[in-house]
């Protein structure tokens, strides 16, 4: 099952993707259909509603308000290398907030302070139910499904200091959507994931160079703080990105970064300068 949340004028709703067309769903959004268990999340997959044209809605972000944002860095073997770093021993954990999220057809707003900004396709898992001190064996079953997620990020903030989230989490920066595909229907080991700005590609790489395997990061995360129905992770993204390009590259506004992940979908976004 594929599901989308979209803006109304009665505020987010989920939706469920059938083809080109979208059933409204009661309920609230697709964050709301997580947090009511797994009873919720089934009875989407067979509720009646309005129907609308996929092309016509308004894709909000896939978990508009989720309760948590946590990313990894340096997890793609490929992109550790061009970074000129070396592996981590343990997952590379950062967060974002909510105001940063935008939809996947939603402007991304360069902010005025940075001229350094990059793009970074990612695979992100949502969580469906609540797990702590979970392992590698069993983290998988807290997994509702699967995401894009865009983490562009203001280069010459994060480097900052040794602490990247003030370049991570600029607000209405981070595409996320344009589904929650349910796990059922995909096996996240092998995907393959790109990036394009204006129809270049600059990212193209799989999954399957991941350091650290989902189920490795859900359960480290989960030795330090419960996972929550309708929280993201991102698992970090490939090489490609443009500064680790020489010489490097940053995105510019009237530019369009296309962002897609095997089997999920993709983020189409026009990067504009902030007012």
């Amino acid at each position: 099952m594929k599901l989308v949340t979209i803006r109304t004028a009665n505020g987010t709703r989920a939706g469920r993707l059938e083809g080109d067309t979208v059933v409204e769903l009661p309920g609230g959004d697709v964050g709301a259909i997580l947090a009511g268990g797994a009873a919720s999340l089934q009875a989407a997959g067979t509720a009646d509603g309005p129907r609308h044209a996929y092309a016509d809605v308004d894709l909000a972000p896939v978990i508009p308000r989720p309760p948590k944002i946590i990313c990894v860095g340096q997890n793609y073997m490929a992109h550790i290398a061009e970074m000129g770093s070396q592996p981590p021993k343990f997952p590379t954990l950062f967060a974002k907030y909510t105001r940063a999220l935008i939809g996947p057809r939603d402007p991304i707003t360069l902010p005025k302070v940075s001229e350094k900004i990059d793009w970074e396709v990612e695979l992100a898992l949502v969580i469906g139910s609540e797990g702590r001190h979970l392992t590698a064996a069993n983290a998988m079953d807290v997994v509702a499904g699967y995401t894009v997620l865009n983490d562009v990020s203001a280069r010459d903030f994060q480097r900052r200091t040794e602490q990247w989230l003030q370049g991570k989490t600029f607000e209405g920066s981070t595409p996320v959507g344009p589904t929650l595909v349910t796990k059922d229907e995909l096996d996240p080991s092998d995907l393959a994931l790109t990036t394009e700005i204006d129809g270049q590609t600059m990212q193209s790489s799989r999954t399957s160079d991941l350091l650290f395997k989902p189920a490795e990061i859900l359960a480290y995360i989960s030795q330090i703080i419960t996972l929550e129905p309708g929280d993201i992770i991102a698992t970090g993204t490939p090489s490609g990105v443009g500064s680790g390009r020489n010489p490097q590259v940053w995105l510019k506004a009237g530019q369009t970064v296309t962002c897609k992940v095997e089997g999920i979908g993709e983020l189409v976004n026009r990067c504009v300068a902030e007012a």
